[in-house]
């Protein structure tokens, strides 16, 4: 299958406000595009994802946890029903640094260099691959009736979500966090399902620049 597939998956008809939701929790994936930051799923639904930075809840003061208690109890109030806070673990990504180090190898010609080189690799990649792991979080939730878009269109509905998602940001920075803001929010978007999709063909092969563009020029753009 291909990556277009995996993320957009074949063409879908147009958006209809009737349509009802066929899947389940998890049937936000695939996709069928990505419009202003938000996901459009093959049945219809709109979701968006927001990527924040953790803090060591356990560092922080006695006055400090209650402030963030409170603050996140306040967003909790008026955050969107349906709601997930989705934590991605990942093992370390080595192989970038294996790789030069093996290059190192191969032009150095002293033994005792050499062994010191092929003890460092065997280290990190030991490390890497029993103990260190990477953790990305993320806060995703979709369009419901009750947020009342200014309009029943794909553009006022994404509009909606994005007003959702800052006002998370908001209340998420009294907390301590911080919530990550891509300058190109559809790229974004479309790299994140990319990675969490595909964690180890991700890591190999990064998406080229310009994807999104490529990628909407095969399937089209998602029409109001």
């Amino acid at each position: 299958m291909k990556i277009k597939e995996i993320i957009f998956g074949s063409r879908t008809p147009k958006f209809s406000p009737e349509s009802k939701s066929l899947g389940g929790v998890q049937s936000w994936l695939p996709v069928k595009n990505i419009i202003n930051g938000v996901v459009v799923t093959k049945d219809d639904r709109f979701v968006k994802i927001i990527e924040t930075l953790p803090v060591n809840f356990r560092l922080k003061t006695q006055s400090e946890q209650r402030t963030v208690i409170q603050y996140f109890a306040s967003w909790l109030k008026i955050a969107p029903d349906n709601i997930q806070i989705r934590v991605v673990t990942q093992k370390l990504d080595v192989e970038s640094y294996v790789a030069k180090m093996k290059a190192y190898l191969d032009a150095e010609d002293n033994e005792s260099c050499r062994a010191m080189i092929e003890d460092n690799i065997a280290e990190v990649s030991r490390i890497a691959e029993s103990e260190v792991t990477t953790h990305r979080f993320f806060i995703v939730f979709e369009y419901g009736a009750y947020m009342k878009a200014r309009s029943n269109t794909v553009k006022a509905i994404a509009e909606r979500l994005n007003e959702e998602a800052d006002a998370a940001r908001r209340y998420l920075e009294f907390c301590g966090l911080e919530v990550l803001e891509p300058e190109y929010a559809d790229n974004a978007a479309l790299e994140t399902l990319y990675q969490v999709i595909c964690k180890n063909a991700s890591r190999r092969a990064p998406l080229p620049a310009g994807v999104f563009d490529m990628v909407t020029q095969v399937h089209g753009v998602y029409g109001e």
